[in-house]
């Protein structure tokens, strides 16, 4: 399998036309083309540079393989394929501040967390640096969006897989989305979502990278949280509190938490109190989802109203918290629903061979 030309920094491209034997400016010019969401036969650069490129590079390592557009809010689902014929899936949502998309790390996930559809096929492989970027390079493009007037103004990590399980890549794609001479996109604007990888998180806490970070609790016991995510087995929820702890005292920024609201397993009033005990005194912040039902678990969202009422329980307990909207809905709008379902529907052809991690 060719190697991915988006991995490399714009250093790495110049290290790299020169040992081409090309002049540094080459360098420039092939990062801005990439930067544009140009495959390596659009770069403007000489025919000879790019047959030489070709040889070792994927032309196309992320297209756009389909687009589904929500009737009710605009968002817009993308299943896009990889170069290897994987597939993964992203979300562009919009809001009045504007443009957040959510791209996958991995395909596929191994984290086993029973209210998401990522994991239901495991962990193929991890995504390349570059491949996560080109997510956001395809999007952009096809949004009409430019390196100044980006289309793609916020990022989440939220899609499929675990960031911290892809830890070395997904690193380097944030230090490469957040290049001044690339999108030069703010680390304020990025959200990364974590299960709880707790060596993960002390270690991204020293790498100079103040980011948004999200951790998926969704229960206020280990017991329970074990009963819908396998890594409480591994982690302690006061394990994970310690590791936020240690971000805030690094980075100045205050912690996330998403808490899924399943009926019957974690929505109501006594929760609610357990959870602002915990979080009390903490710089942090609470965002409530609904759960978005997958086919293949027996897990059932919580009603509306007692939505309401667990956000009313946090905020008179003095805890910052938030309902957040649903959307996407009718077009699966959740992590790994498309492509599970594209899967499903698509058995009958060939399926994409399960390459191993590069």
């Amino acid at each position: 399998m060719k190697r991915i030309l988006q991995d490399l920094s714009r250093a790495e491209l110049e290290e790299l036309v020169a040992r081409a034997g090309e002049k540094k400016f080459r360098a420039g010019q092939i990062f801005l083309g990439l930067m544009q969401g140009k495959k390596i036969s659009e770069l403007n650069i000489p025919s000879a540079l790019r047959e030489t490129l070709l040889k070792t590079f994927e032309e196309e390592p992320v297209r756009i393989a389909e687009t589904f557009v929500s009737q009710e809010d605009g968002t817009k689902k993308y299943l896009f394929r990889l170069s290897d014929g994987n597939l993964i899936e992203g979300v562009l949502m919009r809001y009045k501040y504007g443009n957040t998309q959510c791209v996958s790390t991995q395909v596929g996930c191994r984290m086993g967390c029973k209210f998401c559809a990522s994991t239901l096929g495991g962990r193929v492989r991890d995504l390349t640096a570059g491949e996560i970027l080109c997510q956001i390079l395809a999007v952009n493009r096809s949004e009409g969006g430019t390196m100044k007037d980006r289309a793609v103004t916020n990022v989440v990590l939220m899609g499929s897989g675990e960031p911290f399980d892809n830890y070395e890549n997904v690193v380097k794609f944030l230090r490469n989305l957040t290049a001044e001479e690339g999108l030069n996109m703010s680390a304020r604007n990025i959200s990364l979502s974590t299960c709880g990888l707790v060596p993960e998180m002390k270690k991204f806490a020293a790498e100079g990278i103040p980011l948004n970070l999200t951790v998926s609790l969704h229960a206020v016991t280990d017991e329970e949280r074990a009963r819908t995510m396998p890594i409480a087995n591994r982690y302690k929820i006061s394990e994970i509190l310690g590791a936020c702890s240690d971000y805030f005292e690094k980075t100045g920024r205050r912690y996330i938490f998403e808490y899924t609201l399943i009926s019957g397993e974690n929505a109501d009033v006594a929760h609610a109190l357990a959870l602002a005990k915990l979080l009390k005194g903490r710089p942090c912040h609470v965002n409530l989802i609904r759960l978005n039902a997958v086919r293949e678990r027996d897990l059932k969202a919580a009603e509306e109203r007692d939505a309401r009422k667990f956000l009313e329980t946090l905020e008179a307990q003095g805890i910052s918290a938030t309902l957040r909207r649903s959307m996407g809905a009718d077009i699966g709008g959740a992590c790994g629903q498309l492509r599970a379902r594209y899967v499903s529907k698509n058995s009958s052809e060939e399926k994409p061979p399960a390459a191993t991690g590069r």
